[in-house]
């Protein structure tokens, strides 16, 4: 009796610790890009990418996508950068580093079957640490089978966040369309 009472107990206790009403911050204006965030890789696992450290200096475009592959990341929201690079280097920006929660092999693919070019870079969050870190994972196991990225554009000047595109939805695609964000610049 006396020791069941205390896994009850111990069990309630814990969900308890576990519940929390405050929702993530996300990064935004003002914020640093976290650096040394593990699980980031272009191409292969062997190939690490430090972002934070990748935009420390310079104007950059970081775009969260919430899938490699998906239809709308594939169709629209992607390739609109593609399409839009030549006018965001006319802005200044270095590059586009484009994160989703999937594995480098994958990323890879996907890359080599949208053209990326040069200045384009697609980077595998394999573990979703750098989505996490910056409040951008959600559960998306109903219709991705793990937690994945909100579709989001951040602007970044020497590694800090200078303007956020976040969708409020989490993955429609409106107000982080290359287009729209374009327009906002």
């Amino acid at each position: 009796m006396f020791s069941s009472f205390r896994l009850a107990s111990r069990h309630a206790t814990s969900v308890l610790r576990t519940f929390h009403t405050s929702t993530p911050t996300m990064l935004q204006a003002g914020d640093a890009i976290p650096k040394s965030i593990p699980g980031l890789h272009e191409n292969s696992p062997g190939n690490s990418v430090d972002i934070g450290a990748e935009v420390a200096s310079g104007k950059h475009l970081i775009v969260g996508v919430p899938a490699a592959f998906s239809p709308a990341c594939s169709s629209s929201h992607v390739p609109g950068y593609i399409q839009h690079f030549d006018e965001l280097k006319a802005k200044g920006f270095k590059q586009v580093l484009v994160t989703c929660v999937n594995d480098s092999f994958v990323t890879k693919a996907w890359a080599e079957s949208l053209k990326v070019p040069s200045g384009v870079r697609i980077i595998a969050d394999t573990q979703g640490a750098f989505a996490s870190a910056g409040g951008f994972l959600f559960d998306g196991k109903q219709t991705f089978g793990n937690d994945r990225s909100v579709r989001y554009a951040l602007v970044v000047e020497d590694g800090k966040v200078v303007r956020d595109f976040v969708e409020p939805d989490k993955t429609g695609l409106k107000v982080s369309a290359a287009e729209n964000v374009l327009k906002e610049l």
